[in-house]
């Protein structure tokens, strides 16, 4: 089992930035790969970002390329996303996801393990 905690969501103004943070612990390959998605209300989960275990690989949905980073910190298994030029659109909670494979995924079928969640606000 992997537990994955998320942190850094809030409240923040449209064109401002936030960096989310997902810390892993417990059962896991050395270098899982792992992925950010989002919820707004009334609105499926989609993909936003993920960074494969070994080489760094990334994958991003085109609505965030360009204004968004995924990176990980192997030593503290903790993998990050850089937010810059939010929009308001973008509310919404952003959930952190892991998979026991050293390949990225960018379906949510592709990651069984996912984090509780944090609340992304972006004010118009």
């Amino acid at each position: 089992q992997v537990q994955l905690v998320e942190s850094g969501g809030g409240l923040v103004q449209a064109g401002g930035s936030l960096r989310l943070s997902c810390a892993a612990s417990g059962r896991a390959s050395s270098r899982p790969s792992m992925g950010w998605f989002r919820q707004a209300p009334g609105k499926e989960r989609q993909f936003v970002a993920s960074i494969s275990g070994i080489s760094g690989t990334t994958s991003y949905a085109d609505s965030v390329k360009g204004r968004f980073t995924i990176s990980r910190d192997n030593a503290k298994n903790t993998v990050y996303l850089q937010m810059n030029t939010l929009k308001p659109e973008e509310t919404a909670v952003y959930y952190c996801a892991a998979r026991g494979s050293i390949v990225a995924a960018t379906t949510l079928s592709g990651f069984p393990y996912w984090g509780q969640g944090t609340q992304v606000t972006v004010s118009s």
